[in-house]
């Protein structure tokens, strides 16, 4: 795990081929597989990520965030099977993220293992009320994650 003042970043060697969880990763109606924070409930009928400038919405839910509420995903990176990302905008927002990201890079280690490394980024939040709130989530939620995406691709 790394870990500075704007960011977390954890990695861990899945079990499976970097074209498979890319795969998983780029599908929204998956996502809830693979989440740590146990806030992501379903996608709002998205389609596969196909490039950066895409637009995903999640429904999630967090007693904090007051329950249910909605979360517009811009995908800010996408290399096929190398590299995806997206910064999240609240639904008041929907246009407009609000300056975190979640990246997952996969290095091929063989053809049936990958290198995943996740890291979630706040460096661009400006807005200072919300960046107080950061980290939201710590490196056991990340950690989690690879874990729940190793037992989301063995599985498919």
């Amino acid at each position: 795990m790394t870990e500075n003042a704007t960011q977390l970043t954890v990695t861990r060697t899945i079990d499976a081929p970097a074209k498979e969880i890319f795969d998983l990763l780029s599908l929204p109606e998956r996502h809830r597989e693979f989440d740590g924070s146990n806030t992501v409930r379903s996608d709002e009928k998205s389609d596969r990520i196909q490039a950066v400038g895409d637009v995903f919405v999640m429904n999630m839910h967090a007693e904090h965030m007051g329950g249910d509420y909605q979360m517009y995903n811009h995908v800010t990176a996408f290399d096929r099977d190398k590299m995806i990302g997206w910064q999240p905008a609240q639904e008041k927002n929907k246009d407009n993220p609000a300056g975190w990201e979640w990246l997952y890079e996969l290095r091929p280690l063989s053809a049936d293992s990958t290198e995943v490394t996740l890291t979630y980024d706040w460096s661009k939040v400006e807005d200072e009320k919300l960046a107080s709130i950061f980290p939201a989530f710590d490196a056991d939620v990340l950690d989690e994650s690879l874990n729940q995406l190793a037992a989301a691709v063995s599985g498919s």
